[in-house]
């Protein structure tokens, strides 16, 4: 049974930071393409970043220079540390995976930023 648990959201005030982590099972980690979507209230979900099996990354212009996401292959683990938050990336962020046809999604986990 593949599982992809995500954990490390919460409130947080603009400006601070975050990190979340995403934990896999029942995949063979190291060949899946992992990312980061987000889904605000009302709009369609979005890529935030997304790092490759060799572990190049690209990001969403709008979280450019300030999230990073990184993986951890002995740890089937993939994170995305988000500094310099604003309210505007209020939203669930939800963890997937991708290897050819293949694609998981975790349950999504809530970050809120407000003062």
């Amino acid at each position: 049974q593949v599982q992809l648990v995500e954990s490390g959201g919460g409130l947080v005030q603009p400006g601070g930071s975050l990190r979340l982590s995403c934990a896999a099972s029942g995949i063979i980690f190291s060949i899946y393409a992992m990312a980061w979507y987000r889904q605000a209230p009302g709009k369609q979900r979005e890529l935030v970043a997304r790092i490759t099996t060799g572990g190049r990354t690209n990001y969403a212009d709008s979280v450019k220079g300030r999230f990073t996401i990184s993986r951890d292959n002995a740890k089937n683990t993939v994170y995305l540390q988000m500094n310099s938050l604003k309210p505007e990336d209020t939203a669930v962020y939800y963890c997937n995976g991708k290897w050819g046809v293949h694609e998981y999604w975790g349950q999504g986990t809530q970050v809120t930023v407000s003062s």
